[in-house]
């Protein structure tokens, strides 16, 4: 899984008037969870989520709090309503023997037999929530639509990675090929 990297100052005032003016200075307030004793609260610079939100990759952070370092993902981050500037970000720490649930991007490949003969490809879920230790985390799950004839999908329950558990529902559909205008027309046509 990709790394990046946060530098990030301790929050020593934890009242609204501090975190008020964290946001004035174009800082974002923030949480660490799970590093077993009190949660870490920090604030890192505006500019340095840049790569790390508005992509739709999912990394490692490695983050690096007045010169402490921790191992952790970005668990939740809540945008202002009307300007869509970060207000808070949660992280939480991770551990090399302790399994961490997080949303993986879907990756397609391939190029579908129903699609070359006019079907419509669609896809359904574009995230999937998996659990598994952060080495075996992958950057993508690559779902490989060739074989997909007109009617046909991939299902959460048709996918395996090695050390990799998804929890979303197995019967949900990934992606699919479903019937055009064009398709139905064309084999009118022929009868």
């Amino acid at each position: 899984m990709k790394t990046f990297e946060i530098q990030a100052a301790l929050r020593p005032d934890l009242t609204k008037q501090s975190v008020k003016a964290i946001r004035n200075g174009e800082g974002v307030p923030c949480v660490l969870y799970g590093t077993g004793s009190d949660p870490v609260h920090f604030s890192a610079p505006l500019s340095a989520f840049k790569g790390l939100v508005y992509t739709p990759d999912v990394y490692m952070v490695k983050l690096i709090v007045d010169g402490k370092e921790h191992q952790c993902i970005l668990q939740d981050i809540q945008f202002h309503p009307v300007t869509d500037i970060i207000q808070h970000a949660d992280f939480l720490a991770v551990s090399n023997d302790r399994p961490v649930t997080i949303h993986i991007p879907v990756r397609i490949t391939g190029a579908s037999e129903g699609v070359k003969q006019g079907g419509k490809l669609v896809t359904k879920v574009r995230k999937l929530k998996v659990k598994a230790l952060p080495a075996k985390l992958p950057d993508s799950v690559a779902v490989d639509i060739t074989p997909l004839k007109i009617g046909d999908d991939v299902r959460v329950r048709d996918l395996s990675l090695e050390g990799v558990t998804f929890l979303d529902s197995p019967s949900n559909v990934i992606v699919g090929v479903r019937t055009t205008r064009n398709v139905v027309a064309a084999a009118e046509t022929k009868k």
